[in-house]
């Protein structure tokens, strides 16, 4: 097809993202990892396939074990980025990733689709990964575990304190439907429009520990729910509290899983520096004193609704400001800015989430991105899934 001018790949500026890091300011930049989900498209019919054991293998042949995971649906495979301190370092680490998975998929002849849901196919209902855990689940939670090809994006942000992690955490809560509406990228499903932006996030929150986190103070108290939410059967163990935003149980981070993986690694790059503005930003405030904005759980799952329905193509509810005003979703992304930037421009990343900002505001986020790809091919979806594609280079 033409190249259009809206859907050639960002391209974050790594020289401008990354000036200054000799700096001290630059050096105190808290650590970021990313974790990307991806589905897995037959080469032929586009249609989602289950072939992630053989591309985990192939993967792990170029990346190692440590930076490629299985889900728990056959149609699914995880990268795990390494620790990186700059968007320079994070990038590279994307695509290497990125490009390792894509080759390995396309030698078992299939693609790595970054679409938060399958667009053409259902691989459901499950083989689901042939592992004692994940029978666990099954066996619990019976038909939660169809449909669940659903592929996110999480952020890890170096957070060494669990009390300040924990505390960060509740001044993140706000922030998490606009989180939403910017990264959101699945609007098709099994070949259907589902009417939503992010359709990941609505198969999600069918769990019974999804969703926004409670307001906590410390890690105490963190420690004691996730102990009575396990006695309570509502979780299989800790790993289940699939919180928008949580202190990490194995690394020293806070880590936010509000978004749908993005369509190319620029996005997730510029994301993934969004995030640590905002936990920087948060660190500030708990250091501080500041208490975190006690925004009621049912506005926040109200909001984050609002901003799966419609991503930034509509009105958005405004939980980081009193009273939770419904305004025009750009306007509520310049708030965002304002919150951000003075902590980009100490890290030197402000010029690669600008670019990023500007670009969702001129062409729109995933969503946007993959119906227009859509209504540009006559309706077929297999263009969707086609432009979606991860580069194998």
């Amino acid at each position: 097809m033409p190249e259009d001018p809206d859907l050639v790949a960002p391209t974050v500026d790594v020289r401008s993202a990354s000036e200054g890091t000799g700096s001290p300011s630059a050096q105190a930049a808290p650590t970021l990892g990313v974790e990307e989900e991806f589905v897995l498209a037959d080469g032929r019919t586009r249609m989602a396939v289950r072939k992630a054991s053989g591309v985990l293998v192939a993967t792990r042949s170029r990346v190692g074990a440590d930076h490629v995971a299985a889900e728990m649906a056959q149609a699914q495979v995880e990268n795990v980025g390494a620790v990186c301190s700059t968007a320079e370092e994070l990038h590279r680490e994307t695509t290497r990733l990125r490009c390792a998975a894509a080759s390995a998929a396309r030698s078992q002849d299939c693609l790595l689709v970054a679409s938060g849901s399958p667009v053409l196919g259902n691989p459901g209902p499950l083989p689901i990964l042939d592992q004692p855990r994940y029978h666990r689940i099954a066996r619990r939670f019976k038909q939660l575990v169809e449909d669940q090809c659903v592929n996110a994006c999480h952020v890890h942000v170096g957070v060494p304190d669990p009390d300040e992690a924990v505390r960060a955490v509740g001044h993140l809560r706000p922030w998490m439907p606009l989180l939403l509406a910017l990264s959101a990228n699945s609007p098709f499903c099994n070949g259907v429009d589902t009417g939503y932006a992010s359709w990941r996030s609505m198969v999600w929150d069918r769990w019974p520990c999804a969703g926004p986190p409670p307001l906590l103070q410390s890690a105490a108290q963190y420690e004691t729910l996730v102990d009575q939410l396990v006695s309570s059967g509502a979780v299989l163990d800790p790993a289940m509290l699939y919180w928008q935003v949580r202190p990490s149980r194995h690394v020293p981070t806070v880590e936010v899983r509000i978004a749908d993986v993005l369509p190319q690694a620029a996005d997730t790059v510029a994301y993934a520096l969004v995030v640590r503005g905002l936990v920087a930003d948060a660190l500030t405030r708990v250091r501080d004193g500041a208490p975190a904005p006690d925004v009621p759980d049912m506005l926040l799952r109200a909001a984050c609704w609002r901003a799966a329905r419609y991503g930034v193509d509509d009105t958005l509810a405004g939980t980081h400001r009193d009273g939770c005003p419904t305004l025009p979703a750009f306007e509520l992304v310049d708030d965002l800015w304002a919150r951000v930037e003075p902590h980009l421009k100490r890290f030197g990343d402000a010029s690669a989430v600008s670019n990023w900002f500007d670009r969702i505001r001129r062409s729109g986020n995933g969503a946007t991105r993959q119906r227009r790809v859509a209504e540009q091919n006559a309706g077929r979806l297999e263009a969707v899934v086609d432009d979606l594609a991860a580069p194998t280079a």
